[in-house]
């Protein structure tokens, strides 16, 4: 007899003939198993749509009147509700097709007829008692689930911040060994563009040459002139070698502008100079400024003074204003003219100030009061951690003794302002 815990549930036959159904009830209500019947698929799958309570399992006849034991096996499988109750499939001793389609529909198993007591029996316990397991194994998996999400709250804003920091980090050693990468090649494009230029000229001055003194060639030498457009080609191929320069030259730039901003000198503090940070931070975002859809192309207005080199650690300094700007981006998109103004000055002679502006809309003095705690945003979900200005802050303020802060008023947009030591 298989034994199982007390409400076990209860077992779903589906089949319109009613000798195996009278066959299957009494061998399974034998071994004190409760069990329901439906004569038809269609029935039975919209009654288990109407009823919460569903089977532990469910044994299924393939040939059926209407939809066939396939198709309602189909849609048991495709329905979030169901989809996890096993099927047994009644299928035909000798019928091997039935059974090899119904367990790649989903099918867990399949008995045959006419039907054996201790084949069902054993059947049915195995996938009763694999149920069970399942559900065990799911309850102990939701515990530790729980569990594991307590332990995470209380260390997520500490995790998070270094996850953060080691991610930047990351990402600043694979932009600057793409830099490393595009430099090499780069540098022999721009290197050998010269001696194109001269092989080039030295070319058309032999062409012409031939020109000169040969202004009949033969029939073959005059074919291929006119199919390849010789004049045409040496005028242009200046223009086409001047554009590869000034492309290459331009690919050089962001180069340099990519190794400036992955800079990190974490171990110590090295002087740099500010602007160029700015400069590479705004490199890396300029995909971001372009106009985008219906927005406009958002205006970057800079207004540097003259300011000297500082000590500091340039990559955590550039992770900090890539998390501004990318606010401040974040803060216009929606606005008529968008624009950020960046603006830097000397507060006196021992202070260096930075200031990033734009003309969002603002936020009120609640969110402002929260602006820099760990995990809080007011982004959307999946688009902001929280983090960003909270990390900003502890490494202007205790990574560089500076200090950073914002002012805000709803409908007149945001600055950030970051005071930093010379020294």
């Amino acid at each position: 007899m298989l034994n199982l815990p007390k409400n076990s549930g209860f077992i779903l036959i589906i089949d319109d003939s009613p000798t195996n159904l009278l066959v299957l009830s009494q061998i399974l209500q034998g071994a004190d198993l409760s069990i329901r019947i439906e004569i038809d698929g269609e029935t039975a799958l919209k009654q288990l749509e109407q009823d919460s309570d569903h089977p532990e399992l469910i044994i299924l006849d393939v040939h059926m009147p209407g939809i066939d034991g396939f198709e309602t096996c189909r849609r048991l499988k495709t329905n979030p509700q169901t989809w996890d109750i096993p099927v047994i499939f009644m299928t035909a001793a000798t019928d091997i097709a039935s059974k090899v389609k119904g367990l790649s529909l989903g099918a867990v198993d399949y008995v045959t007829k006419p039907f054996a007591e201790e084949e069902i029996l054993a059947r049915v316990r195995t996938q009763l008692q694999m149920r069970q397991l399942n559900k065990t194994l799911q309850q102990w998996n939701e515990q530790l689930e729980q569990r594991v999400a307590e332990r995470t709250a209380q260390l997520q804003t500490t995790h998070m911040q270094l996850m953060q920091q080691e991610k930047f980090a990351a990402i600043g050693q694979l932009v600057a060994g793409v830099a490393h990468e595009i430099n090499n090649p780069i540098t022999c494009i721009v290197s050998n563009i010269m001696p194109a230029y001269e092989h080039i000229a030295g070319l058309t001055e032999v062409i012409s040459l031939y020109h000169q003194h040969y202004p009949v060639p033969i029939p073959q030498i005059q074919q291929v002139l006119e199919d390849r457009d010789i004049e045409f080609a040496l005028q242009d191929l200046p223009k086409i070698l001047n554009s590869m320069k000034l492309s290459a030259e331009r690919i050089k730039e962001i180069s340099a502008s990519l190794r400036n901003f992955s800079r990190s000198d974490l171990s110590s503090k090295i002087f740099v100079n500010l602007h160029d940070g700015l400069d590479s931070t705004l490199l890396i975002l300029g995909h971001r400024l372009k106009a985008s859809g219906d927005r406009p192309e958002i205006e970057v207005s800079k207004n540097y003074g003259k300011l000297p080199e500082i000590a500091c650690y340039p990559g955590l300094m550039n992770q900090v204003f890539m998390n501004i700007l990318a606010n401040a981006i974040d803060a216009v998109e929606d606005v008529p003219n968008p624009t950020i103004r960046i603006s830097t000055q000397m507060a006196d002679s021992a202070t260096i100030l930075i200031l990033i502006a734009d003309n969002g809309v603002g936020m009120s003095k609640e969110i402002k009061h929260r602006l820099f705690e760990p995990l809080f945003t007011t982004k959307v979900l999946g688009k902001g951690t929280g983090l960003g200005l909270s990390i900003a802050r502890q490494i202007i303020e205790e990574k560089h003794d500076g200090k950073l802060s914002v002012v805000s008023e709803l409908g007149k947009g945001t600055e950030f302002i970051l005071s930093l030591p010379v020294f």
